[in-house]
């Protein structure tokens, strides 16, 4: 008697298929960030304290007119949105050695679809999560002197979103070979501390710093990212003021556009190389 084996169907590996396996990464991303909150109300700890202490504290002792007609909170208040994204988008990247741990990581792995759409859903979740609380900080922004204007929360909304894609990005090629969160948590610590001093928010990078910091802040992609947000949030409390604080090569006024692109262009290395190192054998 011979037996007989029914053929086996796989799902199809067309594009329709890898966006749906997108789609699932990504929403499981937002779910667990709208379960947990804890994370939620801690992520708004150091804006606030950023936004409201460092600003009313450095605030008193910078002259009134250092900035036109904003003061150092309306200043500040587009580089803390910058960093409050960075931090959020990491932490959501390096999960994925959480899901290492529990076991999860390898069910995703034998699933039928290619490992760079599990990437780009990780990378599109974590900056989605970090945009949502962003938005919340872009709340208050009357309380530091920024009007309500929609099509200035449209752009700088959007503008985060892209911050936190590239940040996300950046956190998968640190996570994506790691098995503890033990160890990935100092390298990211070691890491984000750098970026988000260099990266202008706290200070105007063109002015009068030193040499080696002001190279050190043009090579780091965050420092587009902020000049991009507080150039237009500036433009509606004080175009003058906009066009002072602007990123200078040289002479020459760094456009927003220009900020866009470099933001861009990085966010879509990392993502390239974080496909990759995500597709090499374990």
């Amino acid at each position: 008697m011979t037996a007989t084996t029914a053929p086996v169907r796989l799902a199809g590996r067309g594009l329709r298929h890898e966006l749906r396996a997108v789609k699932v990464v990504w929403h499981r991303d937002i779910l667990r960030f709208r379960t947990d909150r804890g994370r939620i109300l801690s992520s708004f700890a150091q804006p606030l304290l950023f936004l409201f202490v460092l600003g009313e504290g450095l605030g008193a002792t910078i002259p009134v007119d250092a900035f036109g007609d904003a003061d150092y909170s309306t200043f500040l208040f587009p580089g803390v949105l910058a960093t409050s994204v960075m931090f959020t988008a990491v932490f959501s990247a390096i999960s994925i050695v959480w899901d290492r741990e529990l076991g999860f990581l390898r069910e995703m792995l034998v699933a039928p679809v290619s490992r760079t759409s599990i990437v780009l859903g990780k990378a599109l979740g974590g900056a989605t999560v970090a945009t949502l609380q962003s938005v919340v900080l872009l709340a208050l922004a009357r309380l530091v002197g920024v009007p309500y204007a929609p099509l200035m929360i449209v752009g700088t909304v959007a503008l985060l979103f892209l911050v936190a894609f590239s940040i996300t990005a950046l956190g998968l090629v640190i996570a994506v070979r790691v098995d503890q969160i033990q160890t990935v948590m100092p390298r990211v610590q070691l890491l984000l501390a750098p970026l988000m001093f260099l990266s202008g928010a706290f200070f105007p990078v063109s002015g009068a710093l030193p040499g080696w910091l002001h190279v050190l802040a043009l090579a780091n992609p965050i420092t587009y990212g902020v000049d991009a947000v507080r150039r237009l949030v500036l433009r509606y409390v004080d175009p003058a003021a906009a066009d002072a604080v602007a990123l200078h090569w040289g002479d020459w006024p760094v456009p927003v556009w220009l900020d866009v692109v470099v933001v861009a262009g990085v966010g879509a290395a990392l993502l390239a190389v974080a496909a990759w190192l995500f597709s090499r054998p374990e």
